[in-house]
This record gives C-alpha cells, structure tokens and sequence, in this order.
C-alpha cells in the first residue's frame, strides 16, 4: 500500500478499514513512513518527539479484530497525543528537562476511552514546556516547525500536534487548550482545532498547568475527525469532578447544521487595531458566506474584552505557580545533587525549569504574594465573573461568537522570542473562551497572498459543542471547499 492513505482523514480510514480496501498495519506503516522520511528532511518538522513503532502490535490486534466484526469504532484509527496527556507504560515529560525520564503507570481517561475503542497511538507530539507558550519554541526538545513554511512558527503550544496533523504525519491529534493552545496552532498549521467546554473531555491524566483553564482539544483535517474522536472520549468521568456529561450521541456521523436563521455576534473589540489585513479580509469572507447562508451577522461590543488577556495571565499564571510547585526532584524526574534539602530544591527546579516556565511561576508568585493578592489575583477573578455575566447576556441574543483565531499569520521562528509580551498578545482573541468555560473552534479560512494559513474562530455557550461542530461541518463543506 502506498502513503497515499496518509492523504485520507479519519472519517475516511474508518471507512477503508470497514470495507477492507486496506488494513490497520498498512495505514500504521503508512504514517511511520511520512514520519521517518521527514527525520531526514533539512530541517525536520520535529513535531513528534517519540513515535511509538511497536504499536504496530496494536494495529495487528486491530485486524484482528476487524476480520470478526468485533472492535470499538475506533478500531485501527491512528492518532498522535501531545506530550502531556498521559498513556501508561509510555513518557509524559512536558517538553520539561525537570521531567526527563516520568513514565505514568496511568492513562488520562481520554487515551483509556480512546484505546478502549481501539485507537493507536502514534507517539507524543512536541509542546512548549508545560503548554507555557504560543509558538511551541519553549521545547526541551527544541522548536516544531510549521508544515507549509518550516522557517515559521506552529503556534502553541500544541504545536507538534498542529504540525504532525498538517504534515499528514497523523490523522488527527490529541492538545490541550488553557488559553487558545489547540486553536492557536490550527490557525497558523491549516487545520481544524477544537476546546470543548471546560470539563466535557476529562482532565484527568492531563499534566496540569491552569487547573480552572485548561481543556484537552483536538486538532484534525476536518471537523467530522473532531467528532469522530470527541464524541468517544467525551463525558462524565468520577475521577475527575470537574467533568460533565455531554451530548454527543449523534456527532459519529457528523452532519451539517442549517445555518438559516443562526445568530452570530462579531465584537468590535476582535476587529481593530492589530489585526494583520490579509487576516481581516479572511474574517470577512467568511462573515460574507454565513450571511449569504442565512445567518445573520451582527456587530456588538463587548468593552470588558479588553482586560481578557490581563485576567487569564493573572489566572493562568496564579494556578501554574502552585501546580508546578510539586516539581522539586524528590517525586518525579532527574534530582540534582546537593549539600541539603534547601539547594537540592532550588537546583533541580533551576536546571529543570525553561525560561518560559521560569518567568511565569514568578509572575505567579508575585499575584499571590501578601500585599499584592487583592490588588491582582483577586481582582482578576472578580472581572472573570463579570465576562461570565456579560456574556451569558451576549448569548441570549446571539448563537456563537465570531473573530479571528490569531491577529496575524505564522511568524518566523525567534523572531518574538525576545518579546514575551508580543507573545501573550497572540492569545487576544482565545482566552475569553478558556475564563468562560464555553466551547470554541478554529477552522482554515483561506490562505494569505504569501500561502501561509488564516484561521477563523466560533464560540458558543457552554454545553454547544455538537452544534458548534455542526456549524464547522457546514463550513468544511459548503463553504471553504467553494
């Protein structure tokens, strides 16, 4: 069989296997082959970090199962998870030197769902440390590379997920999302990304940077994979009592939904300055198919938008200062040596820690500190409750939220390395969905003059996720393929 089925979506493979046009070791080999192929490329993509060979046993225990009717309804389906998520027996590091070397005896409730139903994994996908990041530059691993220009940035900090997913080096990917990381990357990669609402996939087994925040997401080539996956590992998980049950009986097949009548909001707060222009001509284009499909499109302004992005990194960074607290070489990953319990704590998390991580946990530290706590922290979360109230208003009247996925395309790698505060500016238009809890998704609207990707990104309330998937399926369809 040729790599021809690494052209296939998931949908797609489900179905070759079904009509044993080809079998689960043939698509396995077929994206081992992409994958070793790049290894030799100047430069390689680098979006995987270990690809999981022997799981060929996996995809041979697949036909097997296939041969007899038996198996889940992902049976054979390949799939990559990002380096956080954990699978047990396989590494979980983060991207992080300070986790060199952690292998979970446990598997996060999604990967159990997804292997239950007879995925295979691939192998884990490369990440900014600890999901701290946009551009998935932030790697103990070094960069990933955008698939369309490798001179560029994937975005993060699900970068390699983005990247293995635009490169067909796998069908569809698992990332997390605490500020925009799954949707990030999809915009700057060319593929669908999607952040269900906050506790619909479980976070258990998820390595926890902004516990209130952070969302495991898909990343695949068209919102029916999205489904596909999200509908088997979605729902209520006792382990973690964060999580909800969903709706997503009728998401496997993913049908389109009517757009006649949708009410969409587009906030003047995500179309002023900052926008690059070839991303606002996007958005506009695709602001012009809704209308012409009958949905109505309507500008509202949402003044409060403005202090999202300074909110979530209060927040954001409060929680991680306390998560990656446990990081100190006594319960997981290398210990550095030292005279005493004191400098062998404050070694092992200097040598263990990027700069990135560094600098957070700081700026973490400093919001929870006494004299500062009221002044920050505690003002963030009371404007966070206010965009809860505001937009639980904003959604009376309107169906999804409409605005670009990034203010620009994929930038080149370094070039905002040193300008941390250029970086967090990339999350503007994803954060509030994160603070909200509410669902949203990125999908490729076009292309720049230059051909590099242009994401558009829908929201809705929380709990809309079947339908928001709906929306993005008419898009897929009628829309980007016109």
């Amino acid at each position: 069989m040729t790599n021809d089925l690494t052209s296939l979506t998931l949908t797609e493979l489900k179905a070759g296997l079904a009509d044993k046009k080809f079998s689960a070791v043939e698509a396995f080999r077929a994206f081992r082959k992409t994958y070793d192929d790049d290894r030799s490329a100047q430069p390689p993509l680098n979006g995987f970090v270990e690809f999981y060979a022997d799981n060929e046993k996996l995809a041979e225990a697949a036909d097997r199962k296939l041969a007899k009717k038996e198996g889940g309804a992902l049976c054979g389906l390949p799939i990559a998870v990002k380096d956080n998520i954990a699978i047990a027996g396989r590494p979980a590091e983060c991207a992080s030197r300070v986790l060199s070397g952690f292998v979970p005896p446990y598997s996060a409730t999604v990967t159990e769902r997804l292997l239950a139903q007879g995925a295979v994994p691939l192998g884990r996908t490369n990440m900014d440390e600890f999901a701290m990041g946009s551009t998935c530059e932030y790697s103990s691993y070094g960069p990933a590379r955008n698939p369309v220009d490798r001179t560029r940035v994937t975005g993060g900090s699900s970068g390699g997920s983005a990247a293995v997913v635009g490169a067909r080096q796998a069908p569809a990917a698992l990332g997390s999302d605490t500020g925009g990381s799954v949707r990030l990357p999809a915009s700057f990669c060319g593929v669908y990304g999607f952040k269900p609402t906050y506790g619909a996939l479980s976070r258990y087994g998820l390595i926890a940077y902004g516990s209130s925040l952070d969302q495991i997401g898909v990343l695949a080539r068209s919102p029916g994979d999205v489904a596909l996956v999200f509908s088997h590992a979605a729902g209520l998980d006792p382990r973690d009592n964060t999580s909800r049950e969903v709706d997503a009986a009728d998401l496997d097949p993913l049908a389109p939904e009517t757009l006649k009548g949708l009410r969409v909001a587009l906030p003047k707060e995500f179309t002023g300055e900052g926008i690059d222009p070839e991303v606002r001509k996007r958005l506009d284009e695709f602001k012009a198919w809704l209308e012409k499909s009958g949905a109505v499109v309507k500008e509202i302004s949402v003044p409060l938008l403005e202090h999202a992005i300074a909110v979530y990194y209060i927040i954001a960074t409060a929680e991680a200062s306390s998560n990656l607290g446990r990081y100190d070489g006594v319960q997981y990953g290398p210990r550095a040596g030292a005279a005493n319990l004191i400098d062998m704590y404050y070694e092992t998390r200097t040598l263990g820690f990027g700069s990135e991580v560094k600098r957070r946990i700081f700026l973490g530290n400093y919001v929870l500190s006494s004299g500062y706590y009221d002044a920050y922290y505690k003002k963030a979360q009371a404007v966070r409750r206010l965009l809860m109230d505001e937009f639980a208003r904003v959604f009376q009247e309107a169906d999804f939220i409409l605005s670009p996925t990034s203010p620009v395309p994929a930038f080149t790698l370094g070039e905002k390395l040193d300008n941390p505060l250029a970086m967090y500016l990339l999350d503007a238009y994803t954060t509030y969905a994160n603070l909200l809890g509410t669902p949203a998704i990125s999908m490729p609207a076009g292309t720049t003059a230059g051909g590099l990707p242009v994401g558009v990104q829908l929201s809705g309330p929380a709990g809309a996720d079947a339908r928001l998937l709906k929306v993005a399926q008419a898009w897929h369809r009628e829309g980007a393929a016109s």
